[in-house]
């Protein structure tokens, strides 16, 4: 509960990494568009891989923070968001802190990127995303 939002999203990052450079290698993949990506609420860990294409792409940070936190309200408009409350709760986590999406944490993540990758780019070359697929990833997403 303490670390919150922005201490899953570290470990998005570091422990996602084959799950996240597989999306990416899928919308690389020209062959497999339209594609469409998601999770259960559409902020964790498709925010994370949203906010990661969206900056290798140029788009500013406070850009990116306003794309996230449309996800802020994901489970008030959902009509029955029990289920995720109940699981959240079993695991002794605060469900007001972990259901929200708040822009600040976006902010920090980008940030912690920065900090522990040097970029997104960086993380990327972490993940074994090289130059070649962020090229064509950049090509299959920036197409005309």
């Amino acid at each position: 509960n303490d670390g919150g939002l922005p201490l899953l999203n570290e470990f998005l990052l570091r422990f996602g990494a084959p799950g996240i450079k597989y999306v990416l290698e899928l919308c690389a993949d020209e062959s497999r568009h339209p594609i469409a990506f998601y999770c259960t609420a559409g902020k964790d860990r498709t925010g994370m891989i949203t906010a990661i294409i969206l900056s290798l792409l140029g788009v500013p940070d406070e850009s990116i923070v306003e794309d996230y936190s449309l996800s802020a309200n994901v489970y008030a408009e959902m009509n029955d968001h029990k289920a995720m409350v109940g699981a959240l709760s079993q695991r002794n986590l605060d469900p007001k802190t972990f259901l929200g999406a708040p822009p600040q944490v976006m902010r920090d993540t980008l940030v912690t990127i920065r900090e522990s990758y040097g970029d997104v780019e960086g993380y990327l070359d972490f993940i074994g995303f090289g130059p070649e697929k962020r090229e064509q990833l950049k090509k299959a997403l920036l197409a005309e």
